[in-house]
Formats: structure tokens, sequence, C-alpha cells
């Protein structure tokens, strides 16, 4: 059964910081590219980031310069470390894959 499970999500004051956490099971993660995406009440998803097979990666452009993607291949998870956040980064954020889908999401709330 292959699965993403989202975690680290939470409310922090703008400026903050958080980490968040996608662990995949039933496949090896490093095998596809995976994306952080996030959608606020009444926008469209938007794409955070994304991690290439090759190691890659790519950032959307509000993000750029204070979000970081990273790998684990040992914990088959993926990290979003999530600085300097604003009250706009406020959304539910979801990692996926094309093998596994979507995660169930992990809100972010900045106020």
């Amino acid at each position: 059964h292959v699965q993403l499970v989202e975690s680290g999500g939470g409310s922090v004051q703008a400026g903050g910081s958080l980490n968040l956490s996608c662990t995949a099971s039933g496949f090896t993660r490093d095998d596809y590219d995976m994306g952080w995406y996030r959608q606020a009440p009444g926008k469209e998803c938007e794409l955070v980031s994304v991690i290439n097979v090759d190691g890659t990666t790519k950032y959307g452009d509000s993000v750029k310069g204070r979000f970081a993607i990273s790998q684990v291949n040992i914990k088959n998870t993926v990290y979003l470390q999530m600085n300097s956040l604003k009250s706009e980064d406020t959304a539910l954020y979801y990692c996926a894959t094309a093998l596994a889908g979507w995660g169930q999401g992990t809100q972010v709330t900045v106020s």
C-alpha cells in the first residue's frame, strides 16, 4: 500500500519557521519526483517546491529564498524547511508523487 504522510504543520508568528516532513511508505521515495503544494481557502492550488530524482530542485516564486526542500533517503522522507514565514503562507500543505498521489495535508497558519 503506497502512502504519503505529511507532518510538521502548526501555528507560528510571522517571521518564524516550520519544518514540514513527508514520509513515503510502500515504495522508494527517491525513485520519483516529489512536490510540495499548498492551497489556501478560496485560492488555487500552488506549487511550492519540487525535488527531482536527480536531486535538482525547483521553487515557486513566492517562496524562493525562504523555503528549502531536502531529502533523507534512508528515512524515505522529504522535508520542507520554511523560514521567514508570512501570513500569505497560510495554507494546507500537501506532498505528492506520481505513484502515490497526494498525502492528507498538514495545516500551516501564520499570524
